[in-house]
């Protein structure tokens, strides 16, 4: 395993640690400026920042008990991009919602961000 392919995974495990402690602080900062995303949820495209920062606010206030976890994580790298793909489980209660995601990262100086994400329901 490559360097880069151990630091995507660790902030991999990072963000879910971030989101399940409700740091929406430290979640947002592991996303680059120009973020572009697609959430499960909605169809509308979620650009930038403030965006990503009021659809984590929307989840978080779903349930006080809302649990994010992954799995299968598998990161792929090409030079100065990479691509993480897995398997999300989101427990509000006792109610599970499954889907697969998609991190696309760009490494900007010496630190890599999440430039795009795609999250979609499992069927």
């Amino acid at each position: 395993m490559t360097t880069a392919q151990r630091e995507i995974l660790r902030r991999g495990r990072r963000q879910v640690k971030d989101f399940n402690r409700r740091r929406l602080q430290a979640l947002l900062e592991q996303f680059a400026p120009g973020f572009v995303g697609f959430s499960s949820t909605r169809h509308a495209r979620i650009t930038g920042r403030t965006a990503l920062k009021k659809t984590f606010q929307h989840y978080l206030r779903q349930s006080p008990r809302v649990r994010y976890s992954i799995a299968q994580l598998r990161v792929q790298v090409f030079g100065r991009t990479a691509v993480a793909s897995f398997y999300w489980t989101v427990a509000l209660g006792r109610r599970k919602v499954r889907g697969r995601g998609t991190h696309v990262f760009v490494k900007k100086a010496r630190r890599w961000q999440i430039l795009h994400e795609h999250f979609s329901r499992a069927h």
